[in-house]
């Protein structure tokens, strides 16, 4: 029964993933390069003009993800909050920034597996409160903060399963 749940959950995943832009897709990849050292990120993610500074901007913001994972408050205290959202906020804007991200759906997809599924209950807050910053375009805030559902927003509880798939940038074979 629990290899047929995981298996559900993970074709689950794999449909959601499926359903992002090539955008989304690219940059949940690229972000999971980065965030979780998979690879040279540099390497495998400068093809143009440009993704040299955005992805040194990704590594300078996501530095701070490994203490983020052990900082993760109670969902009923306000204990720690403070240092918890504080730079989750400031990485989620840099992110939502680069403007691939379009939804709440693959914001939360890309920062459910960087920061785990603890994280999942602040990630609404986090990410209203980064779209609403004045360093996002007036329309592109508009669009991000209409994606976030009513139900992910008043949601009463969240799964804590672990996610199962990571998508992973994989190059084409050149024959």
């Amino acid at each position: 029964m629990a290899k047929g749940g995981t298996a559900s959950l993970t074709i689950a995943e794999l449909r959601e993933f499926a359903s992002f832009s090539e955008d989304e897709q690219l940059y949940i990849e690229r972000g999971l390069d980065i965030g979780l050292g998979r690879g040279d990120a540099f390497k495998q993610w400068s093809h143009r003009a440009g993704d040299k500074v955005a992805i040194r901007q990704q590594y300078l913001a996501y530095r701070e993800l490994r203490a983020l994972r052990e900082a993760i408050p109670c969902e009923t205290s306000l204990d720690g909050v403070q240092e918890f959202m504080g730079p989750l906020i400031r990485i989620t804007v840099q992110d939502l920034a680069h403007e691939a991200l379009a939804s709440f759906s693959a914001y939360r997809f890309l920062y459910e597996r960087l920061l785990g599924a603890r994280a999942r209950p602040w990630l609404p807050a986090a990410f209203c409160g980064a779209a609403a910053l004045p360093r996002i375009r007036p329309a592109r805030r508009k669009m991000l903060l209409q994606s976030l559902s009513e139900a992910a927003a008043t949601a009463p509880g969240w799964s804590e399963r672990e996610p199962c798939f990571y998508p992973e940038k994989v190059e084409a074979e050149v024959a």
